[in-house]
């Protein structure tokens, strides 16, 4: 009789460690394994490293220096505008970025094999987004820094005051790269509702660039207000003074967008078949 009890023990506990699934810190560095296997993840860092720099240094070669002595916030906020400008563009790699890393996986199959290690989905998700947000925002923070410091001895040898890597000056960086950080979360969450690469870019895309454009085109004020609210323009109240929004409501804002995107997408993620 014991013979026959401990198979049965034995299967009883196989069940339950697979009920149990992997580990918080177990599911984290599954994530971290996968994103950095990816070769659209190293392309994609690459790209955008190599768009911040080029961009900062071509407009740091064009700067002329003011007619009138300017002040420490001007030489500040030029400092700031040069070293991000290239988050305009960024933003568009790191959002194709941000759909892959989920709508990859669907399209390959892989999906399944994580979610029969995390029959729960929703950590899953959750890891996924955390990584990613790491990892972009790493990134993006030494690329806007390699952008300053490349570009402020050409500024100065044009004559242009530069201005100290100062607290200020951190702040609008952490800004910048907190920024791209939204827009990926955003595209994730966007990539995870509509499983599909293809469909999910051309959303994340259109709600970078054709949305805002549209909302312009209106010859009313209350398109004006709306177009505020967007991401790509609300987000960048992060790091550029003088924007619609101050800095804490542009956070506030983003988190909004995020929430809007993250959250079906998990409620759909954990309804649906894989």
């Amino acid at each position: 009789m014991s013979t026959l009890a401990q198979p049965a023990l034995a299967r009883s506990s196989h069940i339950d460690a697979s009920n149990r699934g992997l580990s918080a810190t177990g599911i984290v560095r599954s994530e971290w394994i996968k994103l950095r296997s990816l070769r659209s993840t190293w392309w994609s860092f690459s790209i955008i490293v190599l768009i911040q720099v080029s961009i900062a240094v071509l407009f740091a070669l064009t700067t002329s220096p003011m007619a009138t002595e300017p002040t420490t916030q001007q030489v500040t906020q030029a400092a700031v505008s040069i070293s991000t400008l290239g988050v305009l563009f960024s933003q568009l790699v790191i959002a194709v970025l941000g759909v892959l890393v989920i709508s990859g996986e669907y399209s390959t199959g892989q999906i399944r094999s994580s979610f029969m290690a995390v029959p729960n989905r929703l950590p899953v998700l959750a890891a996924k987004a955390l990584v990613f947000a790491v990892a972009t925002f790493v990134v993006a923070l030494v690329a806007i820094v390699i952008s300053y410091v490349v570009t402020m001895p050409i500024l100065a040898g044009n004559g242009v005051d530069a201005a100290p890597l100062e607290p200020s000056l951190w702040l609008s960086f952490f800004g910048a790269a907190g920024y791209l950080v939204f827009i990926g979360l955003i595209s994730l969450g966007i990539g995870a509702a509509l499983r599909s690469t293809a469909g999910g870019i051309a959303a994340s895309l259109g709600l970078l660039l054709v949305v805002p454009t549209i909302f312009q085109l209106i010859p009313a004020e209350w398109a004006g207000v709306v177009a505020s609210w967007l991401p790509g323009t609300a987000g960048q109240s992060l790091y550029y003074t003088g924007s619609t929004f101050e800095p804490w409501q542009a956070l506030l804002v983003m988190l909004g967008w995020v929430a809007v995107t993250l959250i079906p997408a998990a409620v759909l993620m954990k309804r649906r078949d894989a």
